[in-house]
């Protein structure tokens, strides 16, 4: 359906949208909080972490481009999305039913690669689904609410280990040394990854495809060659504001990456004064870190709601820049931190910039790319986000003895730095216009749509 014509949608609406974005992000929640302390359980170094978490960029790299272009040429009864929703959900709950009770380091390696590309086979069409869904006017609205839904199920998916604790005792381990209360948590992860999905898909169908749109996707192949041949097309043509991202969006994703991988480790030198996983002590950090993980989250989720005027109003570069800021100079004082009260104020900033990650970002890139191709140029974009992953999965381990002395404080000092650049970097993207900008005068001349009584 051509962008003007596209019913406009109530908060409501797009809220039930992103329900199964929910789901999604508990899922990517649950890795964060737990995979690093998972790892060292099961007899895993500091300096291999960056490693073991390299399943998450290289699956992004190799799928979502791929599931992009498919997602664009399919033509089911379901939907051109809705299917690699549903593939991805279930491969995802499976996953994340078997994590915890890995016997080894090597099945849990294994395991988060495929978890991760369950995710991501859900991942890109999601995004293109709302830029599918939504009038163009209306894009900034649900990337923002998408975002405000990753920070609730992070916030959720954090803090379900220490809320098990009140019924589960936190110290029961399982065979393989694991927490009982992580078990239950990635439980409840595996039955929320499905559920909310199909809960979206039910509410918020896939709006029908315009003849001439089954016409130009018909005329498409589903070949790998073909397919390859449209991702690497796109990539030569990729927009000038999409191009111009890639110092900012490098910067800020291996900033993240660092964070996610030492917050734990830093946290239990800095304040539980061990650097062993297999002592109380560093079971006690892991729970703090979660807790932290859950607040920044939290603002994350409240930061996005009130993103959604300053972003119509300012624009998306200079919002972003100001949250990339904030989240950079908390990391940098993290590690001198002297208690949990001053790390939970820290958050705030972590949080905003999260906030920001998520959604300011989409909404830059839906004003530059062409309508036809979303599937695809989302698809691509990720590699924006992957490939500084792996990056850092790569680097990291090189630095960590010679330049952070194997201290994963220094990690975090590093990630302050990173990101901070990202800001600068960000600012110099140029002035983005804004979301319903432009627009109008593209549509002009097209009807303006009804509005969906059903919403």
């Amino acid at each position: 359906m051509h962008p003007a014509r596209r019913p406009k949608l109530s908060l409501l609406r797009i809220c039930e949208m992103n329900a199964g974005f929910f789901g999604l992000q508990f899922s990517f929640g649950l890795q964060q909080a737990n995979m690093s302390p998972i790892y060292r359980t099961l007899g895993a170094s500091e300096a291999s972490l960056p490693l073991l978490w390299l399943a998450g960029p290289a699956t992004g790299l190799l799928v979502q481009p791929l599931i992009g272009a498919m997602s664009d040429r399919t033509r089911s009864r379901m939907g051109r999305r809705t299917p690699y929703f549903l593939i991805g959900a279930v491969l995802c709950s499976l996953c994340l039913l078997a994590m915890p009770h890995s016997p080894a380091l090597w099945a849990a390696a294994a395991l988060l690669w495929l978890l991760d590309a369950g995710n991501n086979v859900t991942m890109e069409p999601y995004r293109a689904y709302i830029a599918d869904r939504l009038s163009p006017e209306q894009q900034a609205t649900g990337f923002l609410t998408q975002s405000a839904f990753t920070g609730l199920a992070q916030t959720l998916a954090y803090l379900a280990p220490s809320l098990l604790a009140f019924m589960i005792d936190r110290e029961l381990l399982g065979p393989n040394g694991i927490p009982v209360i992580v078990r239950a948590a990635f439980t409840i992860g595996a039955v929320l990854s499905v559920s909310t999905i199909v809960w979206s898909i039910l509410r918020v169908p896939e709006l029908p495809l315009a003849p001439q749109e089954h016409a130009a996707i018909a005329g498409k192949s589903f070949r790998p060659r073909a397919l390859l041949r449209e991702v690497v097309q796109a990539l030569n043509e990729m927009p000038r504001p999409m191009r111009r991202m890639i110092p900012a969006m490098l910067c800020q994703w291996y900033a993240m990456f660092v964070y996610w991988q030492y917050i734990t480790e830093a946290i239990a030198r800095s304040l539980f004064d061990t650097a062993s996983s297999a002592t109380p002590a560093y079971r006690a950090a892991t729970l703090a870190a979660q807790e932290l993980g859950a607040l920044y989250n939290t603002v994350a989720f409240l930061g996005a709601l009130a993103l959604i005027p300053l972003v119509r109003r300012l624009g998306a570069r200079k919002v972003h820049v100001a949250c990339l800021a904030a989240s950079g100079l908390a990391m940098l004082l993290i590690p001198a931190a002297p208690s949990i009260a001053v790390l939970a104020f820290l958050m705030l900033g972590v949080g905003l910039g999260w906030a920001g990650m998520m959604a300011n970002p989409y909404v830059m890139l839906a004003e530059a790319i062409p309508h036809d191709r979303v599937g695809v140029y989302m698809g691509i974009f990720n590699i924006l986000i992957v490939i500084p992953m792996l990056i850092e999965t790569l680097t990291v381990p090189l630095l960590y003895n010679p330049l952070l002395a194997s201290d994963p404080r220094a990690a975090l000092i590093l990630a302050g730095i990173f990101m901070l650049a990202g800001a600068g970097a960000t600012w110099f993207v140029g002035p983005s216009r804004l979301p319903h900008e432009g627009t109008r005068e593209r549509y002009s001349d097209a009807p303006l749509p009804p509005r969906d009584s059903n919403c």
